[in-house]
C-alpha cells in the first residue's frame, strides 16, 4: 500500500490514466496537473495546475513515458494548455523526493542532478522492458500486415537486435510461420537464436543476408540499415524500425528506392495503452514501495 505517500502526476497519455488509477487504488494521495480535458477523472484524484506549490509537498513526481523534451515541455494529451517543467518546479521539491519517468532526456537529468533529486527511469527495469515488448511486437505485426500484400506465414523476416523486444519479435514471427533471421552482436545471443530455431548471423555480415528478406524489424538504435543495405533489398521489402528516434534506417534513401520504411517507437502506448499503463503502474508502485521500505530501514 502507498498510504501517506503524496504523488504528483504531470501530463501523459492514456497510459498515465491507468497509472494514476493504480496509485489511487493503492491509497496514495494523488494530485495531477495537465488533465483539464480528462472527461471522467477517477475519484480520489485532485486535478490542479502545475506550480511550485504543488510540487513543494510531493514525495513522488511522475512524468510521462518520455519525461519531457529539451525545453521541459511535457506531453499532455488531456490538457488544453502547454505544460512546461521548469527549474523552479524541481527546486521546490523536498530533498527526499523521487522523480519517476519511463526514459529521461538530458534536460530532466540535469534538473534532477542540480537539485540532488533521485531520478528513476522505469523503462530501464528488465521486467518493464520485457512486458512492454509484447504490445510492441503486436503493434509491429499490425503494421506489417497493413503494409504488405503477402502473408507473414511463408515469408522471410529479419529481426535486428536480440534484446528484450527483438527476442519477443522473433518468437512472434516464428509463431506465425515466418522463416526468421536474427542479426546479433554477441556470441551468446547467436547461440540462443540458434537454439530457438532461428537463423542467426552477426550484424557485421548484414549485407550477405538481406537480398531474400521480405520484412525487417529493427531494434538497434544506431544506423544499421544503410544505403548500401537498402540497395540490396527487394523493392517489396517492408522495414519497421522499432528503435528510439531517429532509428537505425536511412529513411531518405529508402524512400528514394521506393521501399516502405517506417519509424515506430512507442508502440505500447499506441496499440495497447491500457495494458502498457498497467505495466508501468505496477512497476511504479513496486519501486515506490521498495524505496519507502529502504528509507524506513535507515
Amino acid at each position: 500500500m502507498l498510504t501517506g505517500i503524496r504523488i504528483v502526476f504531470l501530463g501523459g497519455d492514456a497510459r498515465q490514466i491507468e497509472v494514476i488509477r493504480k496509485c489511487v487504488e493503492m491509497d496514495a494521495t494523488v494530485s495531477a496537473a495537465g488533465f483539464d480535458k480528462w472527461e471522467s477523472p477517477s475519484p480520489g484524484v485532485n486535478l490542479e495546475e502545475l506550480s511550485a506549490e504543488l510540487l513543494g509537498n510531493a514525495d513522488v513526481l511522475v512524468l510521462p513515458t518520455v519525461g519531457c523534451d529539451d525545453e521541459g515541455i511535457i506531453n499532455a494529451l488531456f490538457s488544453s494548455h502547454r505544460l512546461q517543467l521548469l527549474d523552479e518546479h524541481i527546486a521546490a521539491m523536498p530533498s527526499r523526493s523521487t522523480v519517476y519517468t519511463g526514459m529521461a532526456k538530458s534536460y530532466l537529468r540535469s534538473l534532477c542532478a542540480r537539485h540532488s533529486l533521485k531520478l528513476v527511469e522505469l523503462l530501464n527495469r528488465d521486467d518493464v522492458a520485457i512486458y512492454n515488448s509484447i504490445p510492441t511486437a503486436e503493434g509491429a505485426l499490425v503494421m506489417a500486415i497493413q503494409n504488405t500484400d503477402f502473408t507473414i506465414h511463408g515469408s522471410t523476416s529479419m529481426v535486428l537486435g536480440m534484446g528484450r523486444t527483438g527476442f519477443t519479435m522473433a518468437r512472434a514471427l516464428q509463431g506465425l510461420g515466418s522463416s526468421v533471421k536474427v542479426g546479433v552482436r554477441r556470441q551468446e545471443h547467436y547461440a540462443r537464436a540458434e537454439e530457438m530455431g532461428w537463423k542467426p548471423f552477426m550484424t557485421g555480415e548484414l549485407l550477405l543476408h538481406v537480398p531474400d528478406v521480405d520484412l525487417i524489424f529493427n531494434t538497434i538504435p544506431s544506423m544499421i540499415i544503410t544505403a548500401q543495405v537498402l540497395s540490396r533489398l527487394q523493392r517489396h521489402c517492408v522495414i519497421i524500425d522499432l528503435a528510439s528516434a531517429p532509428g537505425g534506417c536511412d529513411f531518405r534513401y529508402a524512400e528514394k528506392r521506393g521501399i516502405k520504411a517506417m519509424l515506430a517507437p512507442g508502440l505500447p502506448g499506441i496499440v495497447a495503452p491500457k495494458s502498457a499503463g498497467i505495466i508501468m503502474g505496477s512497476a511504479l508502485v513496486q519501486s515506490i514501495s521498495d524505496e519507502t521500505s529502504i528509507r524506513g530501514d535507515e
